[in-house]
């Protein structure tokens, strides 16, 4: 049972953008602009269709978009700083060019990605290093006042999966959050432009996501800042249904309807945030659990 909400933990502040989660919590719909992403790798690579998908995805109801050029899907290889520009900045400035007040975010490791990005009208940093794998992320993030997404990984995208060892993965994520909050002040980021990802799949066994998702309502409670979670169609979810998918395993489609399920248990936790790659079924997951809400006290 979620408790009752700190309105000012539940504003999100990113470049001019006031994005106030505490009456309700809102979609992150991806966009992938790359040929080898584990969902939608090459679906989206022409600019124009990308554009198009951006923009159905916000008529939709997403909140804001994730757009990323660079795969972090477990072994994917590092991409050249100029392809991963040649491939996100056509498509910001497309959809921004339609929809001038639409929050955009870019999905990079890379502060010139981050900064040609900004420069262009995004206003969010998705960094799955949390401002370590780039020294200057930090100054371009403060530097501009954008929204900043702090995720937990281990090792990086090609090594995070081999053998991920925690002695308590809820504790350590929670103290990740601490640590990576305390790093990102200190930078001079606002702590208002800052919204924290547990990482699930990014260096965690199936045992340790699930142990994750169990207690999103504790590290909600801890984090003092919003939590996304992306668990959309993501691969611990036939490991964990097994014979239910009835050998539709490999079936992405089939991923959608446990996606959606969880997004509604999340928001049932205090998870206001959903990183989600279909918008209707997971925005109507949302809806309808927080009709359902009771809160404490």
């Amino acid at each position: 049972m979620e408790n009752p909400p700190d309105s000012a933990a539940l504003l999100w502040q990113c470049r001019g953008h006031r994005l106030d989660l505490a009456p309700r919590g809102e979609i992150m719909a991806i966009l992938n602009v790359t040929p080898d992403s584990f969902s939608d790798g090459g679906d989206f690579l022409d600019p124009a269709r990308a554009i198009q998908r951006g923009l159905e995805m916000l008529d939709q109801g997403a909140a804001l978009l994730d757009i990323g050029g660079e795969s972090t899907r477990p072994g994917a290889e590092p991409v050249p700083e100029d392809r991963e520009l040649h491939r996100v900045l056509p498509v910001i400035q497309g959809i921004l060019a339609r929809r001038p007040r639409a929050l955009v975010s870019i999905d990079t490791m890379k502060a010139p990605v981050a900064e040609a990005a900004l420069a262009v009208g995004a206003s969010i940093v998705n960094d799955v290093t949390a401002l370590r794998g780039d020294p200057r992320m930090a100054e371009v993030v403060a530097r501009s006042g954008a929204g900043v997404v702090l995720m937990h990984m281990l090792g990086t995208p090609r090594t995070m999966q081999r053998a991920p060892r925690y002695t308590d993965v809820v504790a350590e994520v929670a103290a990740f959050f601490s640590e990576r909050l305390a790093t990102a002040t200190a930078a001079g980021i606002d702590p208002a432009a800052i919204v924290l990802d547990p990482g699930i799949g990014f260096g965690k066994t199936l045992e340790h996501n699930l142990a994750l998702l169990r207690h999103l309502d504790r590290l909600a409670a801890e984090a003092a800042r919003p939590l996304l979670l992306g668990v959309s169609r993501k691969s611990f979810i036939p490991k964990m249904l097994g014979a239910a998918l009835r050998g539709d395993e490999d079936n992405l489609g089939a991923r959608s309807l446990p996606t959606a399920v969880i997004t509604a248990l999340a928001r049932q936790q205090g998870v206001r945030l959903h990183r989600v790659h279909e918008v209707p079924p997971n925005l109507a997951a949302l809806r309808t659990a927080e009709a359902l809400q009771t809160t404490a006290g």
